[in-house]
């Protein structure tokens, strides 16, 4: 059963997905408002406030109920910085913590496909894909712990393995 949800969340993170890794769940860092995840996710669960490089931001926090199916905290950050200036209620990046085996190593390929680059933070193998996203497997490689959704990346941020 646990497979089959896994499968399932997979396949609707790529049908609400029209360009690229980068966006996930109707949220895509660059251009989802906050009003926006606030209407599709309803009020988080926790709010708090953050100062990043001098500009005032938010980050939301959707924790247990709140939580999208398979994950048991999504936390999403506003606030960028672009070059017409600073957009205070835009996504900047959300991170998904999925539960226990409702992600792992074979359901990401099949999603996203072979990722831009393959890194190491410590003991955890990192993949990066270009669009904008990086996703951290537990130290067995297999099962996903962290999903993080950015504007997309340059592939020199990760180093090849």
């Amino acid at each position: 059963m646990r497979g089959a949800a896994a499968g399932l969340l997979v396949l609707l993170a790529l049908a609400a997905r029209p360009t690229g890794a980068a966006d996930w769940g109707l949220i895509t860092p660059g251009t989802t408002t906050l009003e926006a995840v606030r209407a599709r996710y309803g009020q988080p669960t926790k709010t708090t406030p953050k100062k990043v490089d001098d500009y005032d931001t938010v980050e939301w926090a959707y924790e247990g109920v709140q939580a999208p199916v398979g994950t048991y905290r999504m936390t999403v950050e506003f606030g960028l910085l672009t070059a017409d200036g600073y957009k205070k209620d835009v996504v900047r990046d959300f991170r998904l913590d999925p539960k226990p085996g409702s992600f792992n190593k074979k359901l990401i390929l099949d999603g996203w496909g072979d990722p831009s680059r393959v890194g190491k933070d410590g003991d955890l193998e990192v993949f990066l894909y270009q669009e904008g996203l990086l996703v951290y497997f537990d130290k067995e490689g297999w099962d996903v712990q962290t999903m993080v959704f950015t504007v997309p990346q340059p592939t020199s941020a990760v180093p090849q393995r």
